[in-house]
C-alpha cells in the first residue's frame, strides 16, 4: 500500500514538473521570439584565416563540422575507456555501460555473421565502426543549443538586431538588424564533405576486403576477360557486365554520400523550421523522429556497407561450387 501512495506521488510530481516546464517554455517564447537561422547548405568557417594551406586543395578552414567530429571522436573515446572500466569488474555480468556495449556488439556481430559466414570477423569492425560513428554524429545534433550557440558576426543582408543576455553574452532578437550567429557545432551528417568521405572510406574498403579474400582473382569482377577470346560472344558479355559492376561501384559513393547527406540534412532545415513556428510542442515530436531518423540513417549506411562487403568476398563461381 505505501509503494502504491509512493509510486502515485512519484508520478503526480512528475505531472507538475512537465506543466512547469510548458508554462515556462511559453513565457520564455512570449518575451524571446524564436530567431529563424540562416539555412546554409556549405558548414560554416569558424575563422576568417586558414589554419593550413595544402598544395592541391588550397585553404583549410576550421568549420563547425570539424568540431562536431572532434567532439563525436571524444565522446566515442570515453565510452570506449567507460566499457573497459566496466569489463573490470569482478562480475560475471556486465552492467551499465559495459552491459549495454556487449549487447550492442553482440547483436551487431551475429547479424554480420548471418550475413558474411566465416568472413564476419574480417567485415565486422567495419560494420560496427562506421554505425557507432554515424549514429553518435546524428544523435549529438538532436542536443539542445546544438546550433544555437556560436559566435557573434556581422553580416550585410538578412541579418538580425542583437541583444545583451548576460555580461559578456550575446544574442538576436527577431527584428532586423546587422548580426548572425555562426554556430560552434552543426551535425556531421548534414555536411556533404563528411558523408562523401565516409562513403569513399566505405568503397574503398569494400575492395580491400574483396582484395583479401579471392586476391588478384578480384580484378576480373571489373575486367572479366577470362572467357574473351575462348567464347567470344559469351566473353564479351562477361566483359559488358564486368565493365557495369565498376560502374556501380562508382556510383555508390554518390548513393551513400547524398542518402546520408539528404536525409539528415532535410531533417535539420525540418526541425529548425518547425521551432521557429511552433517552438512549444511541435519540436519536441520532431526530434522524437529525427531521433529515429538519424537511427535508421546509421543502420543502413553500415548494413549496406556490410551487405557489399559480403558480396566482395564471393567469387562469380561461388554459387556454383556449391
Amino acid at each position: 500500500m505505501e509503494n502504491t501512495r509512493a509510486r502515485t506521488w512519484r508520478y503526480g510530481v512528475n505531472r507538475w514538473f512537465i506543466l512547469l516546464f510548458v508554462i515556462l517554455a511559453i513565457i520564455a517564447v512570449g518575451a524571446f521570439p524564436p530567431v529563424q537561422p540562416h539555412i546554409l547548405v556549405a558548414p560554416e568557417r569558424l575563422g576568417h584565416t586558414p589554419l593550413f594551406t595544402l598544395p592541391v586543395i588550397g585553404e583549410f578552414y576550421l568549420t563547425n563540422t570539424i568540431t562536431t567530429m572532434l567532439l563525436v571522436n571524444v565522446v566515442v573515446i570515453l565510452l570506449a575507456f567507460a566499457v573497459r572500466q566496466g569489463l573490470r569488474k569482478d562480475t560475471l555480468v556486465p552492467t551499465g555501460i559495459a552491459g549495454a556495449a556487449e549487447a550492442l556488439v553482440e547483436v551487431l556481430y551475429n547479424l554480420t555473421e548471418s550475413t558474411a559466414g566465416r568472413h564476419a570477423k574480417k567485415i565486422f569492425p567495419w560494420f560496427a565502426s562506421i554505425i557507432i560513428i554515424v549514429l553518435i554524429s546524428n544523435w549529438m545534433g538532436l542536443i539542445p543549443g546544438m546550433e544555437a550557440v556560436g559566435t557573434l558576426e556581422q553580416v550585410e543582408e538578412e541579418g538580425h538586431a542583437a541583444i545583451q543576455l548576460l555580461p559578456g553574452v550575446m544574442g538576436v532578437t527577431a527584428d532586423e538588424g546587422q548580426y548572425a550567429v555562426v554556430p560552434w557545432f552543426r551535425g556531421m551528417s548534414t555536411d556533404l564533405n563528411f558523408t562523401a568521405a565516409l562513403a569513399l572510406i566505405s568503397v574503398i574498403a569494400t575492395q580491400i576486403v574483396g582484395f583479401q579474400s579471392q586476391g588478384v582473382h578480384y580484378i576480373f569482377r571489373f575486367f572479366n576477360v577470362l572467357n574473351l577470346f575462348k567464347k567470344p560472344f559469351f566473353g564479351a558479355m562477361d566483359f559488358a557486365v564486368s565493365i557495369l559492376e565498376l560502374i556501380s561501384e562508382f556510383s555508390k559513393i554518390l548513393s551513400f554520400a547524398f542518402r546520408l547527406f539528404g536525409n539528415m540534412f532535410a531533417g535539420m532545415v525540418l526541425l529548425i523550421l518547425i521551432s521557429s513556428l511552433a517552438p512549444v510542442f511541435a519540436p519536441s515530436l520532431v526530434m522524437l523522429f529525427e531521433f529515429f531518423i538519424g537511427l535508421i540513417q546509421a543502420f543502413v549506411f553500415g548494413m549496406l556497407t556490410m551487405v557489399f562487403m559480403s558480396q566482395a568476398t564471393q567469387g562469380h563461381g561461388d554459387g556454383e561450387e556449391h
